[in-house]
């Protein structure tokens, strides 16, 4: 009888990717296995236990997922799960176990726990950009601390100017202090580019007001306040209110004396906010005094100018010189490569200027990636004839990830030879950061890791 049941022959290896593509079909179907004898197919607990996956064979749960209108139902082992999950184990085996054979799990998107199911029956991570949020809800709802720390990591990686508003006000919320860290970094660094990102304008109330206190904000006040408004008039449109100043004034509340409106310029005041109509009379009144009178009134708003952030300067030549026939600019490009150990945010360089003599110079700055231009800006500076280096900004700082090298270049227009590094170094520690310079290809004029021009990098960290 054994024999009819398991008879004796050798069978077909099972690839990984068998085995993924198995897992892939699951996430969309609840498949049935065909066949008594599927164990034999695959020799590990891990392989069995990801042919359950969102399998209705031997399912002795069912989930619906999802709100009202998108749900989906979802298989599942009672076991498999109270192993993988604390919350699962209480609910299935706990004193309080109800014993229901469908449990209905309206605030989890369908997506989200298929990709938590995966990791419990498949331990694996699965992870993209549009569902990890939601993942790590899940996550951390039923305890599956491996998988949230996944989550936060993958956000971590992709977190940029764009998203980081949104991110800022979910760490908070899941309670993640490591990501929140990351966050204000970009935040800080990054603020006028995450201040008119779409997202900034979705986050909730408690993180507009953490933003708009934020002593270190590297923005423009001006920016401040009109990043406010937009935000302002997304919560009236969620509200249901019409998007006027008055209402934009209402839903703004107490945090608009957040704002430091009288650290503006007389110009920017005069000729933006008094005008805007988002100031009562008496308001506007009150900080034209502020701005004019000697016996200054007292006002609801900050009025003190935001520290913003000391930029940091990577010097990486010991020594600088000049002779009679260099350093001479003929439109070409002076270029090198830099890699660095911790995420940072380039504002600019720092250049050398003449050797004879105060001269003016044009200078085109870019900083690329694998052949892509992050950051570039085209800027005159003068140089007074001293060895100093000169500063030159991007409009933006430019954010950069660890451990990748990327090619910072510049192209001088100028009459006059400069100054020009000797004695480079191939490594760097600036306070917790480490830079490391190779030679780059696109450098045409003789910059190089041991001498040349681009002598500083200027960045926050």
């Amino acid at each position: 009888m054994a024999a009819e049941l398991y008879p004796a022959k050798k069978l077909p290896p099972v690839t990984a990717s068998a085995v993924q593509q198995y897992q892939q079909q699951n996430i969309s179907n609840n498949n049935t296995i065909q066949g008594c004898n599927w164990q034999g197919l695959y020799p590990t607990i891990r392989e069995r236990n990801a042919v359950m996956f969102n399998n209705e064979l031997m399912a002795d749960v069912h989930f619906v997922v999802g709100p009202p209108g998108g749900t989906q139902r979802v298989p599942g082992h009672k076991y498999v799960l109270a192993v993988g999950s604390s919350v699962f184990h209480a609910m299935f085996y706990g004193e309080l176990a109800e014993g229901e054979d469908e449990i209905r799990i309206p605030d989890v998107e369908p997506p989200s726990f298929l990709a938590m199911l995966k990791y419990i029956y498949c331990d694996e991570i699965d992870l993209c950009a549009d569902t990890v949020l939601a993942t790590l809800y899940a996550a951390k709802k039923y305890i599956v601390p491996h998988l949230a720390r996944a989550c936060v990591t993958f956000l971590e990686t992709s977190l940029s100017a764009r998203n980081a508003c949104v991110l800022l006000s979910q760490s908070c919320l899941f309670e993640e202090p490591d990501l929140t860290q990351r966050c204000w970094e970009v935040i800080d660094a990054q603020a006028e580019l995450a201040l008119r990102s779409e997202g900034f304008c979705d986050i909730d109330s408690q993180t507009l007001e953490s933003i708009l206190r934020r002593e270190t904000l590297n923005a423009k006040e001006t920016v401040v306040l009109e990043a406010a408004l937009n935000w302002a008039e997304a919560e009236c449109h969620r509200q249901e209110l019409q998007p006027t100043m008055e209402n934009k004034r209402l839903v703004l509340g107490k945090a608009v004396y957040l704002i430091r409106i009288p650290a503006m310029s007389l110009d920017d005041f005069a000729n933006g906010v008094a005008q805007s109509g988002v100031l009562t009379l008496n308001e506007t009144n009150d900080i034209f005094l502020w701005f004019t009178a000697a016996r200054k009134p007292e006002l609801p708003f900050v009025c003190n100018p935001r520290k913003g952030l000391t930029p940091q300067k990577c010097h990486r030549f010991q020594s600088c010189a000049y002779r009679s026939n260099q350093w001479r600019y003929r439109g070409r490009c002076d270029s090198i490569q830099f890699a660095v150990d911790k995420r940072v945010f380039i504002a600019g360089f720092g250049l050398y200027g003449s050797s004879c003599g105060s001269a003016e110079y044009q200078a085109k700055i870019e900083l690329k990636r694998q052949g892509v231009t992050l950051g570039v800006a085209v800027i005159k500076y003068f140089s007074d004839g001293s060895s100093s280096t000169f500063p030159v900004f991007f409009e933006y700082p430019v954010q950069v990830e660890p451990d990748t090298f990327y090619t910072a270049s510049v192209v001088l227009d100028g009459n006059e030879l400069s100054y020009f590094g000797q004695e480079g170094m191939t490594e760097v520690q600036c306070g917790k950061v480490t830079f490391q310079f190779q030679c780059s290809s696109d450098s045409t004029n003789g910059t190089g890791v041991q001498g040349g021009q681009i002598p500083e990098l200027i960045f926050y960290a």
